[in-house]
């Protein structure tokens, strides 16, 4: 992809991630926004195909690298998804829908909250990109404190992460 947001990150193995909801590098659908930008704040149907066997659990994250500020802003982020899960329903994002398995865990985004903020990109700051990724890794639990970011989660994970894949969709605000 152009502009990975993980090229620094260590080569791992890769495999396939989708959602039925937008197209490779497409649009986001409206729901997915966030609810100042005409949307509901929904999580997109994710799924997943292709993971190493030795894989014990998943994170899944979201991320939008053209936010103007220093580091990005990070929209969602869950770990401790089981080994079994191969795929997240629309609205899994929302804590209130049950649709997450048990034991997941969502990390508060950069708005404070552990759900699932919708893409709002400024007026007139243009296309953004939004990239769902999702790491296999090679233990069932991270033992994580209360409270952590996702850009901290992503560094407790990568000495466990055997594979990751992602998915990029977009939005734009007028």
């Amino acid at each position: 992809m152009v502009n990975d947001p993980t090229w620094r990150l260590p080569e791992v193995a890769s495999f396939e991630v989708r959602s039925p909801d937008f197209d490779e590098g497409g649009a986001l659908p409206d729901w997915a926004r966030a609810p100042g930008a005409g949307g509901q704040n929904l999580s997109p149907e994710l799924r997943w195909i292709g993971a190493p066997d030795a894989t014990r659990s998943f994170v899944v994250r979201v991320f939008d690298p053209d936010a103007p500020t220093m580091s990005g802003f990070w929209h969602w982020a869950v770990y401790d998804l089981p080994a079994t899960t191969d795929q997240l329903p629309r609205g899994a994002g929302t804590p209130t829908s049950g649709l997450l398995p048990a034991g997941a865990v969502a990390v508060a985004n950069e708005l404070g909250d552990e759900e699932y903020t919708g893409a709002a990109p400024p007026s007139g700051h243009g296309e953004h990109r939004y990239f769902f990724v999702v790491s296999a890794l090679d233990v069932p639990h991270l033992d994580l404190p209360a409270g952590i970011t996702p850009a901290v989660l992503g560094f407790q994970l990568r000495t466990h992460e055997l594979a990751r894949g992602m998915t990029m969709g977009t939005s734009i605000t007028p």
